[in-house]
């Protein structure tokens, strides 16, 4: 469960609220001698500013391969290639870009809850499985089965309280 709260965590920043952000791009694989990569292990990733990212590749060969990744994923931002550095401009989120981007949070949100809620499942039926070879009591399994539901519904609150600020984040102009 702590895992899925990471990766909801990982989710949420990448979805770009307006401000500058290297974790916008983390997403972003790039083919790079024919094989995907990462885009943060062949280039740096900085902000000069608030408005714009600054991707500087290790290996000025992959630019144009970078900038066509940058331009067919989802992040919606142009990339404009200098021949060293490609620059991201960052533009202000019109309000119905910010409605756009709180659906797409609150899927991300409903995601992680059903992910922590299938690790429950996965633990009551592994309980149920003991308690037919005999290696636990119905007791047992009762107490384990509520502490399992408590654990769940703590991280159920803990991605609600994720999209809460995510949401307070988009909102903000």
């Amino acid at each position: 469960m702590e895992k899925t709260l990471e990766s909801v965590k990982n989710n949420f920043n990448t979805v770009r609220t307006g401000r500058a952000s290297p974790a916008l791009l983390d997403r972003v694989e790039v083919e790079y001698y024919g094989s995907p990569v990462s885009l943060k292990s062949i280039a740096q990733v900085s902000t000069p500013d608030g408005s714009s990212l600054l991707v500087q590749p290790f290996d000025k060969s992959s630019l144009s391969s970078i900038e066509k990744a940058i331009s067919k994923s989802d992040v919606g931002l142009t990339p404009n290639n200098d021949g060293n550095v490609i620059r991201l401009f960052i533009p202000p989120l019109t309000a119905e870009r910010r409605k756009e981007l709180l659906k797409m949070v609150a899927k991300l949100s409903e995601e992680g809850k059903v992910a922590i809620r299938n690790i429950r499942r996965d633990a009551i039926k592994a309980y149920e499985k003991l308690e037919k070879e005999k290696k636990l009591s119905e007791d047992n399994v009762k107490d384990l089965s509520a502490s399992m539901q408590k654990i769940t519904d703590d991280y159920v609150k803990k991605v609600e309280a994720l999209f809460k600020q995510k949401e307070k984040d988009l909102s903000t102009v």
